[in-house]
């Protein structure tokens, strides 16, 4: 009944501005935790709170005698996961965490950890947004299959017009960061992203996001 409320559309991916952000976001954003050394355990410690988080306390045994975990499994909870939503949430966090980590020991490597903010801003906002604007504002729609599952689900251009805008819009944050040439090329990054976006299986659109975005930065900064 509280689902009925607001959307699950909208608080599926506030959750998921939450879960794919926080945890580097304060890196990102903070000049003195940059200079932190990153550890492999860190990552996966993130990783290990992440799950046990977002699955384990979730799971039917626990949520059917907790009112509390019932309501705020439905805040994540979309019709058309089931009955994979818990098995595809995992699924992407492990994805995700997979990608964007050594992304952010790359670019930290070569002093431009801001590179991840980039990403992340994409991940965060852009697809954060997707959703929730193509449900309510959506009128070009086009459709995906699921992660190993036949069935399709709907995407709208509206939507995927956040990912792009997204990407433009952190560029031109941190366009300090690259030389002419770079800033040039680094102008393929909406595009990419936007298109791994578009054509990526319903719930794992966020490491594919992270992988090719990645993908572009880094060979973007092997420019002069």
């Amino acid at each position: 009944m509280q689902a009925e409320l607001i959307r699950v559309n909208y608080t599926h991916k506030l959750l998921h501005f939450l879960l794919f952000s926080l945890q580097f976001m304060f890196r990102g954003l903070d000049p003195a935790l940059l200079t932190l050394p990153v550890r492999i355990v860190d990552g996966a410690l993130a990783l290990a709170l992440a799950l046990a988080a977002t699955t384990l306390i979730f799971i039917l045994p626990l949520r059917s005698r907790r009112m509390v975990l019932a309501t705020m499994f439905a805040a994540f909870d979309r019709p058309e996961d089931r009955p994979h939503t818990l098995r595809w949430i995992s699924i992407q966090l492990v994805l995700t965490y997979t990608v964007a980590f050594p992304l952010h020991l790359h670019f930290q490597t070569l002093g431009l950890p801001q590179m991840l903010t980039i990403l992340i801003l994409i991940n965060a906002i852009g697809d954060g947004l997707a959703e929730p604007v193509g449900v309510r504002f959506g009128r070009h729609r086009y459709q995906v299959r699921g992660f190993f599952d036949q069935r399709t689900y709907q995407r709208s251009l509206e939507g995927s017009a956040c990912v792009l805008l997204s990407a433009v819009a952190a560029l031109l944050l941190f366009h300090n960061s690259f030389t002419m040439m770079q800033w040039c090329a680094a102008l393929l990054l909406p595009i990419a992203v936007t298109l791994a976006e578009a054509w990526a299986p319903h719930t794992v659109d966020s490491p594919l996001i992270f992988l090719t975005g990645g993908g572009v930065l880094s060979g973007v900064l092997l420019l002069p």
